[in-house]
C-alpha cells in the first residue's frame, strides 16, 4: 500500500472514530454538474436564495473557492433518530418539522468534528492547508459527495447512498494535498418516481429537477414573505421543511437510526395553538441552538398560522384573534388567510373590528382578497 492510500486510510478510520459514518474523495467537479447548476439558475429556480446566484465563478472552481486545493474529503453524518411515515399529515393539530430540526443546529454540533478530523489530516500531512464547509460555503456538495462515493443524486435533489437512504448531512474539508480518491457514485434510482409523486407542490418539476419555489422547505424556511396563496393548502401542518420525498423513498427502508444524542427531539410536542401563543422571549428560549431560529419567530409562526388554517381546528380561532394583534405585520397577514380558512364569511366582521387601524399593505392585502373572494361567491 502507498503512502498516500495508508494516510488516506488512517484518516478515514479516525472520521469513523469521530461519528461521521461516510468517509470519500473527490478531486474536482464535473462539467456536466456545474452546467447542470447554471441552467438550474437560468431557470431561477432558486428562487429567493440568492446565495446561490452569487459567487458562480466559485461555485465552478474548486480553485477559486481554495487555491492550491488537491483534494476534498467528504462526510456523512446519519440525523435519524425516529421512524416516520406519511401519518403525521393525519396529526393536524400538530406541526411537522424535518428530523434533522428537532434538535440542535447541525452546524454547531459537526464543527467540533472538522476540527477534530482537520487535526489529524495536518499530522499526516504537515504544513498542509485545510477548509471546512459544513453546509455554508459556495461549493457544489452533492456533485461533490457523489463523485467522491458517498451517495448518487436521486430524483429528489437529495443525495441517496444504497442501503442506508438519504437522512444524513454531507459536509467537506478541502485539502492542498493529494488523497487516494473513491470510485464515484451510480444513479439508482431507476425507473421509480415516488418522490415525484407525492410531492404536495410538484416541486419536482422533472426527474433530478427541482423548482425550489415551489418546494415546501423553500416556502417555510428560506421564504422570507408572504406564502403565496396557491402553496398554502399543500403546505398542511408542515411548519419547518419537509420530509415528504424522503420518507417515500424505498432506499430509505434500510435507513439505521443514529444514537448520537444530539439529534434526538428535545420536545416533540410542537402543538400549533401552543406555538401560536409563543411571544419573542418565549421563541428565544425554545428554540435557542435550533435549526428553527433560522426563520425567525415571524416566520415560524407565519407558518404555523396558516398549519391552523388547513387544520379545521375551531378551537383555534381564539388564539388566531389574538394574533390579529401581534407586532409582525407577517404574522397578522397570515393569521387573517387563517381565519378566512375555518370560518369563512363570518371572519370578515372580526377581521373589520379587530384591523380597524391596520396600516400594513401585506395585511390589508389578505383581507381584500378574502373579501373579494366572497363578493364573487355572492355574485354567483
Amino acid at each position: 500500500m502507498s503512502l498516500i492510500n495508508e494516510k488516506t486510510l488512517r484518516i478515514e478510520n479516525f472520521a469513523k472514530e469521530l461519528g461521521f459514518d461516510g468517509f470519500g474523495v473527490t478531486r474536482e467537479l464535473s462539467s456536466k454538474s456545474i452546467k447542470k447548476y447554471k441552467e438550474w439558475l437560468s431557470l431561477n429556480y432558486q428562487g429567493e436564495m440568492s446565495y446561490m446566484s452569487r459567487n458562480v465563478e466559485k461555485r465552478s472552481s474548486l480553485n477559486a473557492v481554495f487555491a492550491g486545493v488537491q483534494s476534498v474529503v467528504c462526510l456523512r453524518t446519519n440525523y435519524l433518530t425516529e421512524d416516520k411515515d406519511m401519518n403525521f399529515i393525519n396529526k393536524k393539530d400538530r406541526g411537522d418539522l424535518s428530523l434533522y430540526a428537532l434538535n440542535e443546529d447541525y452546524h454547531e454540533v459537526l464543527m467540533q468534528r472538522h476540527k477534530e478530523l482537520e487535526k489529524k489530516i495536518k499530522e499526516e500531512f504537515d504544513g498542509c492547508q485545510t477548509k471546512i464547509y459544513i453546509d455554508t460555503g459556495p461549493i457544489l456538495e452533492k456533485p461533490l459527495a457523489q463523485s467522491a462515493g458517498l451517495g448518487w443524486i436521486g430524483k429528489h435533489t437529495n443525495l441517496i447512498t444504497e442501503h442506508i437512504g438519504s437522512y444524513y448531512f454531507i459536509s467537506e474539508i478541502l485539502v492542498d494535498v493529494i488523497l487516494k480518491v473513491s470510485e464515484p457514485s451510480l444513479d439508482k434510482c431507476g425507473t421509480c418516481r415516488s418522490c415525484i409523486d407525492i410531492c404536495p407542490t410538484k416541486a419536482i418539476v422533472a426527474p433530478y429537477i427541482l423548482d425550489s419555489r415551489r418546494c415546501i422547505s423553500y416556502l417555510t424556511i428560506e421564504l422570507k414573505g408572504v406564502i403565496p396563496l396557491e402553496f398554502r393548502k399543500a403546505l398542511g401542518n408542515h411548519i419547518y421543511g419537509c420530509d415528504d420525498c424522503q420518507i417515500v423513498c424505498p432506499w430509505n427502508s434500510f435507513a439505521v437510526k443514529t444514537d448520537d444524542q444530539s439529534f434526538f427531539a428535545r420536545d416533540g410536542s410542537f402543538q400549533l395553538i401552543e406555538l401560536m401563543r409563543l411571544d419573542d422571549v418565549a421563541f428565544r428560549k425554545r428554540f435557542k441552538k435550533s435549526p428553527v431560529k433560522r426563520t425567525k419567530r415571524r416566520g415560524l409562526l407565519r407558518n404555523v398560522a396558516v398549519a391552523l388554517g388547513n387544520s379545521g381546528n375551531l378551537s383555534a380561532v381564539g388564539p388566531l384573534i389574538d394574533a390579529l394583534t401581534d407586532h409582525e405585520p407577517l404574522i397578522r397577514a397570515h393569521v387573517v388567510w387563517a381565519l378566512g380558512e375555518l370560518l369563512g364569511k363570518k371572519a370578515l366582521p372580526i377581521l373589520d373590528k379587530t384591523l380597524t387601524h391596520e396600516n400594513e399593505d401585506i395585511v390589508k392585502n389578505e383581507v381584500e382578497l378574502l373579501k373579494q373572494y366572497y363578493n364573487k361567491r355572492k355574485d354567483k
